[in-house]
């Protein structure tokens, strides 16, 4: 299985990105939005681990780019955001 996480804290994404690895996933990671994207384009995952709040492209731009291109892929949102506003926007 191949997952790309992409998450802005180096120290979250190693941690994610190593403990994926340890159970056998294929793992690519980015540290901004814009290279989440390229990655995410650029590749065939399984699944994407993708942060909501980034530098350059935040995770809801990212995910919006990623279905307008008939990217299907399955998302796991990672964010700090906790109103319930927030989370409508992520499952729209």
């Amino acid at each position: 299985m191949k997952v790309l996480v992409v998450e802005d804290s180096r120290r979250l994404r190693t941690y994610i990105k190593a403990g994926l690895e340890d159970v056998g996933y294929a793992v690519d990671s980015a540290g901004d939005g814009e290279e989440g994207l390229w990655l995410a384009q650029s590749n065939e995952y399984d699944a994407i681990v993708l942060d909501l709040m980034l530098p350059k492209m935040d995770g809801i731009q990212v995910l919006q780019q990623l279905r307008k291109d008939g990217i299907g892929t399955h998302v796991l949102i990672l964010t700090a955001k906790d109103t319930v506003e927030d989370r409508v926007v992520g499952l729209e």
